[in-house]
């Protein structure tokens, strides 16, 4: 009944080095400097093994993956030497299917031609550019690496290179940002072409730099008008532009969604490799350590125990509601027959007497027992939608 039970097709390989770490960052990485990177790091090149050790001690649940993300931190520090040997024990113990979707996230300023084509002759297919702004002084003030000309180098490198399929995320509601900015952001973007577009709202982590300067909605951040004008105007420019908004944060051209992500949407079971990574295999969510030698020696353990993970199963209540939580971030929504079957009628009621008024307002839409979030109105109120089908649901799980 639960899509997690499956065999996973996907594995996320995190990549956790940095040149340094931005001010909204809150992921687990090691910062290097400015001058190190995969050909000339030790630091790389021990991570790469302790990497390959973990892929090597786990046993493979099923079929061959059908998609394989490099993630981070920043993958494009890692030489091409070192990516395949990371893709060839993969593919030795896991198997990638000759039609994976392989996605790679790179930042400008870190890589040349030589890497992308590099990454490309092993398999690469999908490369997703951390660009952020294209505005210098926007870029310096959220503490990137890289610089405008590093992006346009960067751009077209990706049409030089003749990558299959390439993206570029942007943030609003960054320090000082304008509703003016952000509309050259997007026309700027749009002119370089990508597949796919991601439009992420700067969220403010309490450990980060971001998170000891500012409180939401106080200024120099936008105010939440603001940025709700921002999501409102990227939604109409995108579209516009022939970009599928196919998820709230996520437009594509067509045949360009990622593949990879959509198994996290989907609530299906993945891989998880590296420090900091998440698995989500045999109703089990497993995270693995957030720093370098804590994963060490998490990975010692690992490989001791023969590959076991040491995880309680997901109870079926919070599969339910993990499900839900992804699923309604995609356009189409979600199947509400695995609730049904749970819960039984009673989650129907529940359903139509919490969701009556966004339903009256057309923020939300059932239809042929599918559930969805109007776009853009439903996806802008998708926080106050879950946080009332979740007590719902729980209080449901009471009762019985």
């Amino acid at each position: 009944m639960f899509s997690s039970g499956l065999a996973p097709t996907s594995a996320y390989i995190h990549i956790p080095f940095c040149r340094r770490r931005c001010f909204y960052c809150d992921f687990p990485i090691s910062v290097i400097g400015n001058r190190q990177r995969g050909e000339t790091s030790g630091t790389i090149s021990t991570y790469v093994d302790w990497l390959c050790q973990e892929i090597r001690a786990t046993s493979s649940l099923g079929p061959m993956l059908t998609t394989v993300f490099f993630g981070g931190g920043t993958p494009s520090l890692l030489s091409v030497a070192q990516l395949e040997q990371i893709l060839h024990v993969l593919n030795q113990q896991l198997g990638v299917a000759t039609e994976a979707e392989i996605s790679m996230e790179m930042d400008p300023g870190t890589f040349d031609l030589s890497h992308v084509q590099g990454y490309c002759n092993l398999g690469v297919n999908r490369i997703s550019l951390g660009i952020q702004a294209f505005d210098d002084d926007l870029l310096e003030r959220c503490g990137r690496f890289h610089r405008l000309a590093d992006v346009y180098r960067a751009v077209d490198d990706m049409h030089r290179g003749q990558v299959p399929s390439w993206s570029l995320d942007l943030i609003s509601g960054l320090p000082g940002q304008t509703l003016e900015q952000w509309q050259v952001g997007l026309e700027r973007a749009i002119a370089t072409t990508p597949h796919h577009i991601s439009v992420y709202d700067l969220t403010i982590e309490p450990q980060t730099p971001f998170g000891k300067q500012y409180q939401p909605g106080e200024h120099p951040l936008p105010s939440e008008t603001a940025t709700v004008d921002m999501y409102r105007l990227a939604q109409r420019t995108l579209t516009a532009a022939g970009y599928d908004h196919y998820e709230i944060s996520n437009y594509a051209k067509a045949d360009h969604q990622c593949r990879h992500n959509r198994t996290y949407w989907e609530n299906r079971p993945f891989y998880g490799f590296g420090m900091g990574a998440t698995s989500y295999t045999q109703t089990q969510r497993v995270a693995r350590p957030r720093t370098r030698q804590t994963y060490r020696q998490w990975v010692d353990h690992y490989q001791q125990t023969g590959g076991i993970l040491d995880a309680p199963q997901l109870p079926p209540i919070e599969q339910l509601t993990d499900r839900l939580m992804v699923g309604l971030r995609l356009v189409e929504g979600i199947d509400l027959a695995p609730f049904t079957q749970t819960l039984g009628h009673r989650f129907t009621t529940m359903l139509n007497n919490r969701l009556q008024p966004y339903l009256s307002s057309g923020q939300v839409i059932l239809d042929n027992n599918r559930l969805r979030l109007s776009d853009p109105n439903g996806f802008l109120i998708s926080n106050t939608v879950l946080a009332d089908l979740f007590n719902g649901i729980e209080q449901l799980a009471g009762d019985q």
